[in-house]
């Protein structure tokens, strides 16, 4: 039985060392080279200092080379810590910081980086994963051609549990540290290959960046399969016609990816009839994707299978699917979550009681995938891990749920998406699929924002249109007239050409409140 992620790639080296496993650019890697890569790189990290259960920074582009650096980590008994080569400075500082990495890995995307972490009073040993690495605070202490000379198999070393650390955002401004063991991954990866029936001829997108958790299952499940993982380059953005070319060119037969890169790519029309022939299977995970898209896709794409997964970081990648069985008849009703995965399980409590068949609660995740919880921060932890009816430990996801006669979990939006406005209790995530549905709309937000006034919470929604499109706000608000009661309607409303997105690709609804949020007035 597999007991370490990096034991997927032994295994499927001992099947044929000669096949592809991963893409990017103009770089490939047999799984024998990236055997040898991540082994040579272990040695260069213990010979630094690293020991078991030390945690390894990880600062770079989403290269073959970053993906042998995260498998050398594990095999030198480290857990790594990827960080955003994007962040500012002072962000990325606070994670360094929190996790105490005996060495930073990075690549020149991250020297500007570096160099500020530096310059915010960070002692760093740097390992440079192509050439030599210099700033004007830092030089590498080694990089990619000094490890050449390193043997070529594994150091003896031991492999504690936990895999990564992956920093989520914080409400109180400081990121927290999810911990994730492999025992979490593998769980996962088992039910996923199982599921899937992913094979060694499949040619999978690498989609997400590192640091968020969906990249985790394109990694494992690639590797644990025998199979290629095409590194999606993060210079294609949200370019729908690029995007779409390169799941064309590349024959992927697997594509997954947060929802907003598939509405784009619906939006604006990047996609032909029976477009992709390779492409088997399409999944989705991170927020919900609208039904008018998902219905877009599967006309498009019949020969295709479309499955929703969902789950927090929290519980390692999904903990529930939903394969979505024919074109939705109708495109104003939210795609359920589904079940729990293999090993997993999902409780709808109301007051911490299980609620009756199709009575609304909070939702709570159980099972195999759960982390052990935040890094050395056990008042969160205890927060958010809590025990269950029956004593189990469960994760409280903040998230709202019913289930139905069958069994199948359907999302109703975010406990702290639930308004209060004019007197009536308004669920956010039912006005955003509402305004979804209006011809036109390419995609949408709607947000609750406290402006002090006597109706509460305002509610505002932040749209874009699709190119060649017209929709003022007034024929946008007319259609929605049709769709909700009038108390659910915004009472304010913005047209813009692109709503902010956050560094994992979704829409960051905390800049869409502020951008709505009043100013304030003067004295004040």
């Amino acid at each position: 039985m597999t007991e370490r992620l990096q034991d997927l790639v032994t295994q499927s080296v001992e099947r044929d060392p000669e096949a592809t496993a991963l893409v990017g650019g103009d770089e490939t890697m047999t799984y024998g080279e990236l055997e040898a890569a991540s082994n040579r790189l272990a040695h260069a990290l213990v010979d630094r200092g690293v020991k078991p259960g030390d945690r390894v920074g990880v600062l770079a582009a989403k290269t073959p080379a970053t993906i042998a650096a995260l498998l050398g980590v594990l095999r030198a008994g480290g857990a790594y810590v990827p960080v955003d080569s994007a962040s500012p400075a002072a962000r990325a500082a606070r994670i360094v910081r929190a996790a105490e990495p005996t060495v930073l890995l990075a690549d020149d995307t991250a020297t500007g980086l570096v160099d500020g972490l530096a310059g915010e009073g960070l002692d760093l040993t740097v390992g440079a994963l192509g050439e030599p690495l210099s700033g004007e605070r830092f030089a590498s202490a080694f990089a990619r051609a000094d490890l050449a000379s390193l043997p070529a198999e594994a150091p003896a070393t031991s492999s504690p549990d936990l895999a990564h650390l992956l920093f989520t955002s914080g409400s109180t401004g400081v990121p927290k540290g999810v911990m994730i063991t492999h025992e979490n991954v593998l769980a996962f990866v088992d039910w996923a290959i199982r599921h899937f029936g992913t094979k060694a001829s499949d040619r999978v997108s690498g989609h997400p960046p590192l640091h968020f958790d969906l990249s985790t299952f394109d990694i494992y499940a690639t590797l644990a399969a025998g199979a290629q993982l095409h590194l999606v380059p993060a210079s294609l953005g949200l370019d729908a016609r690029r995007t779409a070319a390169f799941i064309r060119d590349h024959e992927l037969t697997q594509w997954f990816s947060v929802p907003s890169v598939l509405t784009y790519l619906a939006r604006f029309d990047a996609v032909a009839e029976n477009d992709f022939p390779a492409l088997e299977r399409l999944l989705w995970c991170g927020e919900v994707l609208p039904t008018p898209v998902l219905a877009h896709w599967m006309r498009r794409l019949p020969h295709a299978r479309f499955t929703n997964l969902y789950g927090p970081t929290e519980a390692t990648i999904a903990s529930s699917y939903y394969d979505v069985p024919a074109v939705p008849a109708d495109e104003s009703v939210p795609v359920p979550i589904g079940v729990p995965c293999d090993g997993e399980s999902l409780l709808v409590l109301d007051d911490g009681v299980p609620a009756p068949v199709g009575g609304i609660g909070e939702l709570y995740i159980g099972g195999v995938g759960l982390s052990p919880g935040y890094w050395r921060d056990q008042e969160k932890t205890d927060a958010a891990f809590v025990a269950g009816p029956d004593g189990e430990r469960i994760y409280k996801t903040g998230d709202l749920a019913r289930a139905d006669d069958d069994g199948v979990v359907h999302f109703l939006g975010r406990t702290d998406s639930q308004i209060k406005s004019r007197g009536y209790r308004i669920e956010l995530g039912e006005v955003e699929s509402a305004v979804n549905t209006v011809p036109g709309v390419r995609e949408c937000a709607v947000v609750g924002v406290d402006t002090g006034g006597f109706e509460g919470t305002t509610i505002c929604c932040a749209y874009s249109v699709v190119e060649g499109t017209e929709l003022p706000v007034a024929e946008l608000r007319k259609q929605v007239t049709a769709l909700i009661p009038r108390y659910m309607l915004p009472a304010r409303w913005e047209a813009l050409d692109g709503l902010p997105k956050n560094v994992n690709g979704k829409i960051d609804r905390p800049a869409l409140r502020e951008r709505f949020r009043p100013a304030p007035k003067e004295g004040t």
